[in-house]
């Protein structure tokens, strides 16, 4: 049976209250936090870094889920580690050697991930599959959170998880970008298994509802 994860993408929090705003949602049944990177130069928007990421880690024991959307990454990676992420996630325009970025993801005790955007095609995966914990899917184009779910992404998905089943590693396969209730589990049929949902918890009153929603949703698929 598939374990499914819900990850609150800080992104859409109140930054005034990080602490509680992570607390908060974790106490409200989050498996992890997603922790989005943007450097103003990979993507058009400028986010946090690494002395956030060990701001909040204190403040909860789940998994920190970072995804870098910088250029370039090799830099980042290291501080990163040492803020407290669980999993770092690169996107393979941001490297010039995909490998070995990976290799210093795990070198410095993380689990390591590669993000695609909508338009990017798989074939890389194909080489570094070994050395991958995590597949991001971006379903919208990456940059900017409330953004709706491009439909396209359904049949990556399925590409995707047809590529992890057959290397019979242990990889998570994470959705980020218009993910809601209502199309969770179509998402989830298509082969995700890890869910980002910013403003679609964040942007509610009542957290602990919606991932609620989102758990009996999947139940169904």
């Amino acid at each position: 049976m598939t374990t499914y994860r819900i990850a609150p993408s800080i992104l859409s929090a109140d930054f005034a209250r990080l602490g509680e705003e992570v607390r908060n949602v974790v106490a409200a049944g989050a498996d992890m936090i997603h922790f989005d990177v943007m450097d103003n130069h990979y993507v058009p928007n400028l986010t946090v870094g690494p002395l956030v990421c060990e701001a909040i880690r204190p403040h909860v024991q789940v998994p920190i889920d970072v995804h870098l959307m910088v250029k370039p990454v090799d830099r980042i990676i290291p501080d990163f580690a040492k803020a407290g992420a669980n999993y770092i996630s690169f996107h393979p325009e941001g490297s010039e050697h995909i490998d070995r970025s990976l290799q210093l993801i795990r070198d410095h005790g993380c689990k390591a991930g590669l993000a695609l955007n909508p338009a990017t095609p798989l074939h890389v995966l194909e080489h570094v599959m070994d050395k991958l914990d995590l597949i991001l899917l971006m379903s919208v184009n990456p940059g900017f959170g409330g953004q709706s779910f491009i439909p396209h992404t359904l049949k990556k998905l399925a590409t995707v998880r047809k590529l992890i089943d057959e290397s019979g590693r242990d990889i998570l396969l994470q959705v980020d970008g218009g993910v809601k209730v209502d199309n969770i589990a179509e998402i989830a049929a298509a082969g995700a298994d890890t869910f980002v949902a910013g403003s679609a918890i964040f942007g509610k009153p009542d957290y602990a509802a919606v991932i609620s929603a989102m758990r009996a949703e999947l139940a169904n698929v």
